[in-house]
């Protein structure tokens, strides 16, 4: 998916006009039209600021990724590789032990 195809889905999901959206990014109605007709693209400030007000990684709103990280999962991921190695692999064994359960869950309902 496109950025502007992206961008339009994104903003009508969290019921956002395209005045709403160029007030919280310092940026103009007109222009956010102009970027969801796909007329121009915004400079790598405005998308990001753009992301961040959308609740999603730049990656997700490019395109580049269809993984959608909400920023409390991404926030929690940044916290879990500042830890030290040890700390980190006990996280993540753990993690996977739940996803594995979540996942055998979801299977047998």
């Amino acid at each position: 998916m496109t950025f502007s195809k992206r961008l339009v889905a994104i903003r009508k999901e969290k019921g956002l006009s395209q005045g709403e959206l160029a007030d919280k990014v310092d940026s103009t109605s007109i222009t956010i039209g102009r970027y969801e007709r796909d007329e121009v693209k915004p400079s790598i400030e405005v998308a990001s600021k753009i992301a961040i007000v959308l609740g999603v990684s730049l990656d997700y709103l490019a395109g580049i990724t269809d993984s959608d990280l909400d920023s409390t999962v991404l926030n929690k991921i940044i916290d879990v590789q500042k830890l030290n190695e040890e700390d980190r692999k006990q996280i993540m064994t753990t993690l996977d032990a739940l996803l594995r359960d979540a996942k055998a869950r979801k299977a047998y309902a």
